[in-house]
This record gives structure tokens, C-alpha cells and sequence, in this order.
């Protein structure tokens, strides 16, 4: 249903209803590569990444996907260089990864399809680091239990 006005004897129509907005249609085969993808991990164990970024989308499309992929039971949140959140979907093997740099501008937002994204794994020279430390931990407790001095 629409009305008509007069605005200075120019006719305006207005259409009832919201406003509708250009798509670029990337939406749905999004969600079909995301069910692909699925299916690799499921069949393959074979990650997926989707760069939200790098695909053209019209207004509201994105949060379409978001909203259609809803939110599952993880969520957590990085502090590196600026936050990162990692959310779990309703679908268990996707989630949403978003960067933000240290202003909280978004520098990446991805869907991974896997079984944990690569951000909350500790990386290998993160880990030998950590056995040194270990090392020199027990080392100090040791030396503080047989009377020395650390």
C-alpha cells in the first residue's frame, strides 16, 4: 500500500513498509560454501576459511549470515595487538572470528570452518618457550624446598 502527497504541487509516493536495499545475492552461497565446507571437515577433517572481507555484500547481508549462523555454546576473546573474538556458531565446526587492532577498528572477520581455530592453539615456539620456563620454574621451587636460595 503507498500514499500520495503533494509537496509543492510535485506528487511524492511513499511506499509502505521497510525499506528495501540492493543485494549482491553473496548471501546464500555463503551459507551453501559454509555447508561445503562442513561436510570436507565432517568426511576430510579439511579447514575451511571464509574472508568476509574480500566478498562483496550489500547492506545487511552480512548480518544476515551472522544471524542465520546464530551463536553456539563458546566464545572467547583475545587480547593481542588489539581483541579478537572467537565465537562458536549454532552449528558446531563454524565459527565467527573477528580482529580488531588496538583503535577497535575491525582488520578481519572470518567464518573458519574447523575444529578450533588456529588463534586459541599455542603455537609451536610458543611452546618450547614454555618448556624452558617450566624448566627454570621447577629448577627455582626445587632450590627454594632443599634450603638454597633463589
Amino acid at each position: 500500500m503507498s500514499t500520495t502527497s503533494v509537496l509543492n504541487g510535485i506528487p511524492i509516493e511513499v511506499a509502505a513498509g521497510p525499506p528495501t536495499y540492493p543485494t549482491t545475492g553473496n548471501d546464500l552461497p555463503i551459507l551453501h560454501e559454509i555447508g561445503h565446507a562442513l561436510r570436507r571437515l565432517a568426511s576430510q577433517n579439511e579447514s575451511t576459511v571464509i574472508d568476509l572481507q574480500a566478498i562483496p555484500m550489500a547492506p545487511g547481508e552480512e548480518q544476515r549470515i551472522l544471524r542465520l549462523l546464530g551463536q553456539g555454546e563458546v566464545k572467547a576473546t583475545l587480547d593481542a595487538l588489539g581483541q579478537s573474538d572467537v565465537i562458536e556458531t549454532n552449528y558446531p565446526g563454524v565459527w565467527t572470528v573477528e580482529h580488531r587492532n588496538t583503535h577497535g577498528e575491525t582488520v578481519g572477520k572470518y567464518i573458519e570452518i574447523t575444529h578450533c581455530p588456529d588463534i586459541l592453539c599455542s603455537q609451536e615456539a610458543d611452546i618450547k618457550a614454555s618448556v624452558e620456563r617450566i624448566g627454570e620454574t621447577l629448577s627455582e621451587l626445587e632450590l627454594k624446598s632443599s634450603g638454597g636460595s633463589a
